[in-house]
């Protein structure tokens, strides 16, 4: 699963742990969504897009290989 975390991340200037500490989980949490090594909750999706101000479906994108 493709994501655009560490994009949205940048653009407000959080590190890894400030989005971390507002979605409730551990920083090494956000470096395994954003390296593709762990595919969050549909409530934790939703919460991340919430911090970002848009929708889940923006973030997050299915590839090929996940449909295999």
């Amino acid at each position: 699963m493709k994501n655009s975390i560490k994009v949205e991340r940048a653009k407000l200037n959080f590190t890894q742990a400030d989005l971390a500490d507002k979605v409730n989980v551990s920083r090494q949490t956000i470096h395994s969504i954003e390296i593709g090594k762990f595919i969050p909750s549909t409530l934790l999706a939703l919460k991340i897009a919430f911090i970002f101000n848009t929708t889940a479906d923006s973030i997050f994108s299915l590839e090929e290989k996940d449909w295999v």
